[in-house]
């Protein structure tokens, strides 16, 4: 029996996207968002608590999350959870965990840096016209 990974994010950009490109010239974008939820303790005092999420897309979709996102901008992300272990100069363990996104639509209004509306998912061609990126 197979399973589902999937995971669905709407948050904000916590720094600009980076762009690079493997050996084989395929293009990797990483970048992070935050999401909140606010909610009342026992005290009945006010907390809010962010996480925050390491996001990494490949090909055309990281050249358009490069090419458009900036820090603060609303995103929506759906793609796949993974978990990335190696060790480290002193030989511990360490491990990360990251989404793969398949789906990335840009939330923001113009102002904020970018389209309202416009996205892109690697696994159908870009929109025509949609919003205000020229894909």
């Amino acid at each position: 029996m197979s399973g589902i990974n999937k995971a669905i994010l709407i948050g904000n950009l916590g720094r600009d996207p980076e762009l690079r490109y493997t050996g084989t010239g395929t293009a990797v974008c990483n970048f992070s968002i935050a999401t909140s939820e606010s909610y009342t303790d026992r005290s009945g005092d006010r907390v809010e608590r962010t996480e925050w999420h390491r996001i990494v897309t490949w090909d055309k979709t990281a050249e358009h999350c490069a090419q458009y996102l900036k820090k603060g901008r609303k995103v929506y992300v759906e793609g796949r959870i993974t978990l990335n272990e190696w060790e480290d100069k002193e030989g511990a363990k360490r491990h990360t965990t990251e989404i793969v996104a398949q789906t990335v639509q840009f939330l923001s209004p113009q102002s904020d840096g970018g389209g309202q509306g416009g996205g892109y998912s690697s696994n159908e061609p870009p929109p025509a016209g949609d919003g205000d990126i020229p894909f």
